[in-house]
């Protein structure tokens, strides 16, 4: 069943990502053309027909590594590029706000809803472009196809997969601690309160029933917290009232500082690397490095954004990365100009290269995607 995890995770991560960059986007008062630019950019390259395909084949979910890489690149698809200490940062945003979502989840077919969520406001954000809308509709319809016929028991086994991808993540947000739903140590804190999932009964009730089905006797007992009845299904279409909120925008311009990390104590993920998903890892670095804007003008310039506050958090976090990898200060997005961009990546992936590049060797499946990407 993990098989069919890998599009969710890579659609709800990539839309928080957009969700993030745009609400930083709008707090520094980027252009609009900027900002459209970056915005079509990143969900043109997210989905595109080809790499969609690919992704959607049977394969094993990702080690964080890996799919880290794959997210690296997605976000270096537009003008913008981010260092090694704002990727980490902005990845651990990503992470734990999906995996906050799963926790929520109602019903295990309702993480459906929160991916429909996550493709309604990307396909929000890129209104204004009528193709990226249309590619965003041609993968919500694939995504439909594939993941309406299954039965309750593969959601909830596509719902623990889920959570052991996450269960080693406990990175604190500030959003998370200011709502009181993360506790101190990371971990969420669960309500005991709200609306039950469609089609199940509020707790509290207990009924007897005799040998031919007949209700013979009714008694309630204490539940621990307040529920309510589900009022009506979320649709599970192309358009529709999702009904629940899990995996909508919750970033504003108004609250800059619900995109901070706090610093916590180092988790140790498991990168263990798998073979079997390499030549999967490839096909789909060569479809995205095969994705070219021939509109792109050769003397475009990028621009400078920070993603968090002052440039001594950032510095503070790239000093910090060498002792302890989960210590970081906050998040610190830089653009720069296309030329130079391109030559730093370029010095990146000459490291992993086996061809017309320094020869770099190394057992994990996602050394070459770098290399392979470069032409985004």
């Amino acid at each position: 069943m993990s098989l069919k995890t890998l599009p969710l995770v890579f659609i709800n991560l990539g839309g928080e990502m957009l969700y993030i960059l745009d609400q930083r986007l709008q707090a520094h008062n980027t252009s609009d053309d900027n900002s459209e630019k970056v915005m079509n950019d990143i969900t043109a390259t997210m989905f595109s027909k080809d790499f969609v395909d690919e992704l959607l084949k049977p394969q094993q979910l990702y080690s964080h590594r890996t799919l880290k890489t794959v997210l690296t690149r997605l976000a270096h698809a537009s003008i913008m590029r981010l260092n090694p200490a704002s990727m980490d940062k902005l990845y651990e945003l990503m992470l734990m706000a999906f995996k906050y979502q799963v926790f929520l989840c109602p019903r295990p077919k309702d993480l459906l809803l929160i991916t429909y969520n996550h493709i309604d406001t990307i396909r929000e954000l890129v209104k204004d472009t009528p193709v990226v809308v249309n590619q965003v509709d041609e993968m919500h319809r694939k995504m439909i196809e594939v993941y309406s016929s299954l039965s309750e028991g593969e959601f909830q086994l596509l719902r623990q997969t889920l959570l052991i991808f996450f269960q080693d993540m406990h990175v604190r947000l500030s959003l998370f601690l200011k709502n009181k739903v993360q506790n101190p140590n990371g971990r969420f804190a669960l309500s005991t309160s709200g609306p039950v999932p469609h089609g199940i009964y509020v707790p509290g009730l207990i009924r007897v029933f005799d040998s031919k089905g007949r209700e013979v006797r009714r008694s309630q007992f204490p539940t621990g917290g307040t529920y309510s009845s589900s009022v009506k299904e979320g649709c599970f279409e192309l358009r529709g009232d999702r009904v629940i909120t899990l995996g909508v925008n919750m970033y504003t311009v108004h609250h800059p500082e619900e995109t901070q990390t706090c610093k916590a104590p180092p988790v140790k993920t498991n990168d263990t690397p798998n073979p079997l998903a390499k030549e999967e890892l490839n096909l789909l670095a060569r479809l995205m490095g095969s994705m070219k804007d021939e509109n792109k003008s050769k003397t475009e310039t990028g621009f400078w954004i920070n993603l968090f506050t002052t440039d001594e958090e950032e510095d503070q976090a790239s000093d910090s990365r060498g002792a302890d990898d989960s210590m970081f200060g906050l998040i610190s997005i830089q653009a720069m100009q296309d030329e130079q961009a391109a030559t730093e990546l370029a010095q990146i992936a000459g490291q992993f290269a086996e061809q017309k590049q320094p020869e770099f060797t190394s057992c994990t499946k996602g050394d070459d995607l770098l290399a392979m990407m470069d032409d985004l």
